[in-house]
């Protein structure tokens, strides 16, 4: 049988060998807890306890442990991890003090051990992912508080010494862990944590800790419940407390502490030189580079916290506008010079059946403007539902008319173009301009016969979908192309239709934020028609509760017996078409169960393009009375003697999109209704939901949605390409955004590939900011 000193030497051999070997828990099959639980270790209780956790631990602490462990076996010397295989060809670290460039790999700062391996973890590869890894969060620990004063549910953060611990189980599978606080004043807080076997190892008696929770009050006695816990180390106490401090994004085994000092050493490292000249910064109110990465990671005080996050979300919003002006070789095209006379805008006002508004005359005024430069016109004309933007664009097609010119419309679908075609027939028809339709539906006879005319000149202004851009479509003098609904249309196709160097008129009738249009659309200049014609009958909306359903639908009977047609749209939580289409096909079965007497057909996701015409032509002629239909409904799409919207579980729909779907209805003359049944009755749903209920300013409402919801969720920014924003407010940022797309113009209308010496680091910059190595390309 072996002797104690022999199991103890057995045992300390493969501890000491997994501290040579850098930590990596592969000294024994099952890893370092599994040699503990083996016999050998049955004599050395403090070396299990010591130990415990292992697995769940970073390389520091685990080579700290060892190094406890064999000093309680007894080993004199303390054993020096070797490096790995992987340690080995690493770059060297930097010495105390050395300058590294922006793009220097995290391996050569000084993070101990496992350090590179964290920083990669979270996607930070080189020294400028450290230093642009704001915190998203700022906690003010300069002076924490007085927990005589704080009050129940209060978030506070404190700091102290462990003076005691329990752990309890008070049932099976239930493990409360309590510890005692002592903080600098002499003041104690009892702090728990429930089933976290994790946080145990830090909550050794005498630990440092730092801890953020929520408070409850039992009489004098003052409980935290941790929702945040750091270990204070001694030499980052200048870091971690004192001091306005910053939490950072972060995941288990990857503490607070280890990434302010991560961050701390990369701003000493990397030479902070500006890419903004020093009048700019000056011109714009900005500081600059260096302040603002000390003061984002390290502020001194309020004021300097301020500054450094207002130039950092200046810093994206320009990166952002000089990318998107960049983009493409249309960024600094020559566009076509037209007349654009008074007298033409006056001929074609006095055609129409109404006057323009004031906010119709001050956007064509701006259209006009462009097309009389000689530079592209690339603008983005937005309007609600009913604004007349397509009146604004018919005027703009006649102008490019008399010039001698051809245009373009181009809508995303077959139905909304002969909707547009229809329209501007209305409008030019008179005028002797001579309007047609190009589409898939065409005969190949129909298509040659316009494609020859397109080519010929025969025909001034076509109307169609993107076989307007197709190879065989060959236009004899195109001066001007009209984009509906641009974001259903893909970056590459738009660029297609610029390839003549048409004016570019972009259209949309998804009303976003100021803000919002100006990064999602930052190659185009923004024009908003924010005015409804008079005598518009406005849309009556109202909120119920789905214990009102009957109720509602009845109304909905009502309105089919004085011959008027319904749209009812469904919408499930989950964003899948096969449950969708279950959900929509059992919404109208049991509309013919309650509404026996109306005639109901359903619209969905999974039919092609042509069938969904079709329905929507069947609808608009009258032959059902109620369309049942999941989100598809086509944006634009006129059907006059629909004057009811009934919206199925409305909780599920942004603010936004409800206002897109209310505008299905109310384009004819009798008044039109929209229902809102909600399915969840929350206070916080009521409230959100009121908002559209009293509101039918489609601005107003996406304004609302922006600083609900944030721009991710809002319909159609990811597909306009904007990076996720770190800093960036979209909610209240007009005001920068507008003052970054300024100087990202004045710098691209000097520079318009960024060649200057001058702006090197802005061109680098830059190139390090764009994920797509095809963007890179262009500058």
């Amino acid at each position: 049988m072996a002797t104690v000193q022999e199991l103890r030497e057995r045992l300390r051999r493969p501890l000491a060998a997994e501290l040579a070997g850098g930590c990596q828990n592969r000294v024994v099959a099952g890893g370092v807890e599994k040699l503990l639980s083996s016999p050998l270790a049955n004599p050395f209780p403090m070396v299990r306890e010591r130990l415990a956790g292992y697995a769940d631990w970073d390389e520091s602490e685990r080579a700290e442990a060892l190094q406890d462990a064999l000093k309680l076996l007894g080993d004199k010397e303390k054993p020096k991890a070797t490096a790995t295989r992987s340690a080995r060809t690493a770059p060297p670290t930097a010495e105390p003090g050395e300058r590294l460039p922006p793009d220097a790999p995290v391996a050569q700062l000084d993070t101990g051990p496992g350090g590179t391996r964290k920083l990669s973890s979270l996607g930070l590869h080189n020294l400028r992912d450290v230093l642009h890894a704001y915190p998203h969060r700022h906690e003010d620990r300069r002076a924490l508080p007085d927990l005589a004063n704080v009050e129940e549910g209060q978030k506070v953060t404190v700091e102290g010494v462990v003076v005691n611990k329990h752990r309890r189980t008070p049932k099976p599978n239930m493990l409360i862990i309590e510890i005692t606080l002592e903080t600098p004043s002499g003041g104690r807080v009892k702090a728990s944590w429930f089933n976290q076997p994790w946080v145990e190892r830090q909550l050794r008696e005498g630990a440092r800790l730092i801890l953020t929770g929520r408070v409850k009050k039992f009489g004098n006695r003052v409980q935290l419940s941790v929702e945040h816990i750091e270990k204070m180390e001694v030499a980052q106490d200048s870091l971690s407390t004192g001091r306005i401090v910053g939490v950072y994004d972060s995941k288990d085994g990857i503490s607070q502490e280890f990434l302010r000092k991560a961050a701390f050493k990369a701003l000493q490292a990397v030479p902070l030189d500006d890419y903004l000249p020093a009048h700019w910064r000056k011109q714009r109110g900005v500081t600059d580079l260096a302040d603002a990465l000390w003061g984002i990671h390290f502020p001194r005080d309020e004021g300097h916290l301020s500054r450094a996050n207002h130039r950092l979300r200046f810093d994206e919003y320009l990166f952002l506008e000089l990318r998107m002006l960049l983009q493409g070789d249309d960024a600094v095209l020559q566009g076509k010079r037209f007349q654009a006379s008074g007298d033409d805008i006056s001929r074609f006002e006095a055609a129409l059946p109404f006057r323009f508004t004031n906010a119709q005359r001050r956007v064509l005024l701006e259209i006009t403007d462009d097309m009389r430069s000689d530079r592209q016109m690339a603008r983005l004309v937005q309007g609600d539902v009913g604004s007349g933007k397509t009146a604004v664009a018919a005027c703009a097609l006649y102008l490019a008319v008399r010039d001698g010119y051809q245009g373009a419309l181009m809508a995303p679908t077959e139905i909304l173009a002969r909707q547009h075609y229809k329209n501007l027939v209305g409008y030019l028809g008179q005028l002797d301009v001579r309007v047609g339709l190009l589409i898939g539906a065409m005969t190949p006879r129909q298509k040659l016969e316009m494609q020859t005319r397109i080519a010929e000149g025969d025909v001034d202004v076509v109307v169609g979908t993107q076989a307007l851009i197709q190879e065989n479509v060959q236009w004899g003098n195109l001066g001007l192309a009209v984009v509906d609904e641009e974001h259903r249309f893909g970056v590459q196709q738009r660029r297609k239709l610029l390839q003549s160097r048409p004016d570019v008129l972009v259209m949309s009738a998804t009303p976003i934020p100021r803000s919002l249009a100006l990064t999602a659309y930052g190659d185009l200049e923004l024009s908003i028609i924010d005015e409804l014609p008079p005598g518009r009958t406005p849309i009556e909306t109202k909120l119920i509760q789905d214990n009102y359903r009957t109720q509602a639908y009845g109304f909905v009977m009502k309105q089919i017996r004085e011959g008027r047609q319904a749209y009812v749209v469904t919408s499930l939580i989950e964003e899948n078409e096969n449950l969708e289409l279950l959900a929509a096909t059992q919404l109208a079965d049991d509309l013919k169960v309650i509404l026996p007497e109306a005639r109901i057909d359903l619209l969905h996701g999974k039919m092609s393009a042509a069938e969904k015409d079709h329905v929507m032509e069947r609808f608009r002629r009258q032959e059902f009375d109620i369309l049942v239909s999941t989100t598809v409904i086509e944006v634009g799409v006129d059907v006059p003697n629909a004057t009811v919207m009934v919206i199925e579980n409305a909780e599920r729909f942004g603010l936004s999109q409800l206002h897109q779907l209310r505008g299905r209805v109310g384009r004819g003359s009798a008044q039109s209704y929209c229902v809102l049944i909600a399915g969840e009755h929350s206070q916080k749903t009521r409230k959100r939901l009121k908002i559209i209920e009293g509101s039918t300013d489609g601005f107003v409402i996406a304004e609302a949605d922006l600083k609900l919801r944030g721009p991710g969720e809002l319909r159609g920014t990811r597909q306009s390409g904007i990076p996720d924003l770190r800093l960036a407010d979209l909610a209240n940022d007009t005001e920068i955004i507008e003052q970054a797309r300024e100087l990202a113009k004045h710098i691209l209308a000097n520079d318009p590939k960024l060649e200057h010496p001058r702006l090197q680091y802005l061109r680098s910059e830059l190139q390090n900011r764009s994920q797509s190595v095809a963007f890179r390309e262009v500058i």
